[in-house]
Order: structure tokens, then sequence, then C-alpha cells
């Protein structure tokens, strides 16, 4: 019989493992894929946590989610990226305001709101995945 915490604690080695072997042979696109994919996952988990009062949890993703905003901010291009970089530096500032709004406020809805924000651009972004 599986005790819950092993289990966790293996789900969370394999979701790793995973992970790592998907960003050895990613191309730059598909790093920031990754990244957006696992910006997405945080902030389900953290908007989860946060409706359900597990300020443990809630904080854990929640530096999860304001790390990943950061790296995709740091890795724009404003030479190459011009207009719509700065674009993007705004909505993952936003993003940012509202994840440590809805931290503070423990505000689920604000970090939904996040998530709305967030998913538009990672589905822009596999669209343009597709096409190249």
């Amino acid at each position: 019989m599986y005790q819950y915490g092993k289990f966790r604690a293996g789900t969370a080695r394999y979701q790793s493992v995973d992970i790592a072997s998907r960003i050895e042979g990613a191309t730059p696109h598909q790093l920031v894929q990754i990244m957006y994919e696992e910006l997405l996952k945080a902030l389900d988990a953290m908007a989860f946590a946060t409706a359900r009062g597990d300020y443990v949890q809630r904080g854990q993703h929640q530096s999860k989610v304001l790390a990943v905003l950061t790296g995709l901010e740091t890795s724009l291009d404003f030479d190459k990226g011009g207009q719509i970089a700065v674009d993007l530096v705004a909505i993952y500032r936003e993003a940012r305001r509202l994840v440590l709004a809805g931290g503070r406020d423990s505000d689920a809805r604000l970090v939904t709101q996040a998530r709305e924000m967030i998913q538009e651009i990672a589905t822009a972004w596999d669209a343009i995945g597709r096409r190249g």
C-alpha cells in the first residue's frame, strides 16, 4: 500500500525528470513554451491553494510563479522584439502585480485573472510554433 507522501515525492521526481528531458533537446521557442506551461500549472496550483486557504502551498506556488515571470521577462530581446517585447513586459508586470495582490489578500480571483492573461500569450506562442 502506498503512503501519500511517498507517492507525492515520486510524482515530483518524475515530473522533474520529464521537464529536464524536454528542456535538454528544446529549441529556444520550445523553452519559452515550457516556461509558459509551467507558469500556467503554478498559477492553477496557487489559485487552488489560495481558495482553500492553504498558506504554505500558496506561498510555494507564488514563489514559482514569480520566478517564471521574472525568467520570461529577463529573456526578452528588446532589439529583436521591439514593441512586442515592451508589451510583454507590461503584461508580465501586471500578472506579477495580480499574483502578489492575490497572495496578500487571499483572493484566488486575482490569481485567475493573471492566469487568463498568461493563457492568451501562451496560446499565441503555441500558434507561432505551429506556423514556424
